[in-house]
């Protein structure tokens, strides 16, 4: 059976980058590694959650409650979990995710009132990996970045936001939410940011692996 790791954070903060950059380490060391990258834009597992961040919903992500858009991001990884890369996880020594349940744990939970984070991160894990039965990870990796670092850096990206993205208050209650989410879930912290300057990706790099070797 495969080791899992979720790679999450906040928009922005490299979960891409450093999915792949873990990919290719491993794969040196003759891993077997699969690279599954959440949402899957473009397949039919992901048309709610393309509906959803398209604003085609309404604008704001508060416009969607938690619980259904959730749902939304569930169903995708459910749906491509039982036709496409659930069918290899046997075959890998790693499967690494670029978002995973963790990113509901972040985005969906900021919409709640704080006297009801521990009550949804219950049902959401419950939902997932009991009721719809997706595998849990072996670790999360958390890249924590400031949502003003955040912000920016997906300003730089020059492409067309999602609602999430647009949404600088929305971004700075993920940023709390997630801080919360990782102690109460176990997370592992990978703070992206040293002395107040963001770290190089090489270096964010030597980290993760250091973690992953040490599982």
């Amino acid at each position: 059976m495969a080791i899992l790791i979720s790679i999450d954070g906040l928009d922005g903060s490299g979960k891409g980058t450093q999915s792949e950059l873990l990919a290719e380490r491993l794969r040196t060391a003759g891993k077997r590694v699969q690279v599954v990258s959440f949402p899957m834009y473009g397949n039919e597992s992901c048309f709610a959650v393309e509906k959803y961040l398209g604003g085609g919903l309404g604008g704001k992500p508060s416009d969607t409650n938690a619980y259904a858009a959730s749902t939304f991001f569930a169903v995708d990884r459910y749906i491509s979990y039982r036709t496409t890369w659930g069918k290899d996880v046997d075959a890998c020594d790693y499967v690494i995710f670029n978002r995973y349940v963790s990113a509901n744990a972040v985005h969906q939970l900021s919409k709640l009132p704080r006297e009801q984070w521990e009550d949804f991160l219950g049902w959401l894990w419950d939902y997932e990996f009991d009721k719809l039965g997706l595998p849990k990870p072996s670790a999360t990796l958390y890249l924590l970045l400031p949502p003003e670092v955040s912000m920016g850096l997906v300003d730089k990206r020059g492409e067309k936001k999602d609602i999430h993205e647009q949404d600088g208050e929305y971004m700075r209650r993920c940023y709390e939410a997630g801080r919360y989410a990782a102690e109460r879930l176990g997370f592992t912290v990978v703070d992206c940011c040293a002395g107040g300057a963001l770290r190089s990706r090489e270096d964010i790099s030597d980290e993760i692996y250091g973690i992953v070797c040490a599982l």
